[in-house]
């Protein structure tokens, strides 16, 4: 998606791919297959370019610093990098700004979490995503599985909240801001499922204290590129952060089709210090829905299914091999009716995952 967003700017990239299938090395031709933890890989990659950027947060900072010393711009950098790989290490840093967040310890034994309170969420401070590494602890024996996996351990308060939200803003090395609206991000299983953009009866009040916040921590922390903010909006009124990425975020993905500027446009725009783009929605509502592996197994025989049945929604697939619960590619909806749109996007989604109407 990035690579799309490159070809109308005008840049070119350079890929460090995992495997030689995976998605972003189908569509961009100068892609080296390699490892990120590997020193000379990176250099090899970075060669004569002269912004390094990541689409995720687990590239070694020494490596990062290495890459600099040498002359590369490592956009974020390592500094800023760490708050996005290390949870303890973010919620310590916004605890000490005052910005707003669940109550926390790091924990080592049954007998901390316990001295911190059930019901508690426990969670590696590095590594999870998409529910992964991430437990409901409501009793000792809930916390087995999670002591037993010999990872360092954060503790939070399990929140009450009304929805999650999330707060994308995009910010330049010269201090340039673009923020897009505040969206609603719907969860299924610990998965992102659907983003409604903007969040529905969203109090202006909130809207402009999580723009604010995304701000302040873009700007605080030193971001350069996309910054995703994940929020929680209790149901007594306040906003808590959840947690922080460094890079285009799933959360932004209806951008694409419902925003002047896209995130990807925008990272690109960031990291090269460009002037960012406009941020702000071309519709009244977007909806984005995840496909998730399921029942169908040829995603492109399917499209022709999909397009028949809902012509107006927009189709991303992401050249993956089907499997049960994978995101393998969004779809994404958009109006002036949000039950239309919502409507529209889930039967799309709902084709593709199962070959029925959800």
């Amino acid at each position: 998606m990035m690579q799309q967003a490159a070809i109308g700017l005008g840049v070119h990239i350079r890929l460090l791919a995992e495997a030689p299938d995976v998605s972003a090395a189908q569509v961009i031709p100068d892609h080296i297959v390699g490892d990120y933890t590997d020193l000379d890989t990176l250099r090899a990659v970075a060669a004569d370019a002269p912004v390094v950027t990541f689409d995720h947060e687990h590239v070694p900072p020494e490596h990062l610093r290495a890459l600099r010393a040498e002359g590369h711009a490592c956009r974020p950098g390592p500094e800023a990098l760490l708050f996005a790989q290390d949870k303890a290490e973010m919620r310590a840093r916004l605890f000490e700004m005052g910005i707003p967040c669940p109550r926390f310890l790091l924990v080592a034994s049954q007998g901390e979490l316990e001295s911190f309170g059930y019901p508690a969420v426990v969670k590696t401070t590095r590594g999870g995503y998409d529910g992964k590494g991430v437990w409901i602890v409501r009793s000792a024996a809930d916390a087995d599985e999670a002591f037993a996996s010999g990872r360092a351990l954060l503790a939070e308060e399990l929140v009450d909240f009304r929805r999650e939200l999330s707060a994308l803003v995009a910010r330049s090395p010269s201090g340039e801001t673009s923020s897009y609206p505040i969206v609603e991000s719907r969860q299924v299983d610990g998965v992102c499922s659907e983003v409604i953009a903007p969040a529905a009866d969203l109090d202006p009040a909130l809207e402009a204290e999580a723009r604010a916040i995304a701000s302040r921590i873009a700007t605080e922390l030193d971001v350069t590129g996309i910054l995703a903010v994940e929020l929680f909006e209790t149901t007594d009124g306040r906003l808590l952060v959840n947690e922080l990425a460094m890079r285009p975020h799933n959360t932004g993905h209806w951008s694409i089709d419902g925003a002047h500027t896209s995130q990807f446009e925008n990272h690109i725009r960031a990291v090269l210090d460009l002037p960012l783009g406009s941020a702000e929605a071309r519709v009244p509502w977007s909806v984005m829905v995840n496909i998730l592996g399921g029942a169908v197994d040829d995603l492109e025989a399917q499209r022709s299914v999909v397009l028949a049945a809902e012509p107006e929604v927009k189709i991303h697939l992401y050249g993956k091999a089907v499997k049960a619960g994978r995101k393998v590619g969004h779809v994404t909806a958009y109006g002036s009716d949000l039950d239309d749109v919502l409507a529209r996007a889930r039967h799309a989604a709902a084709l593709f995952t199962d070959g029925v109407t959800s």
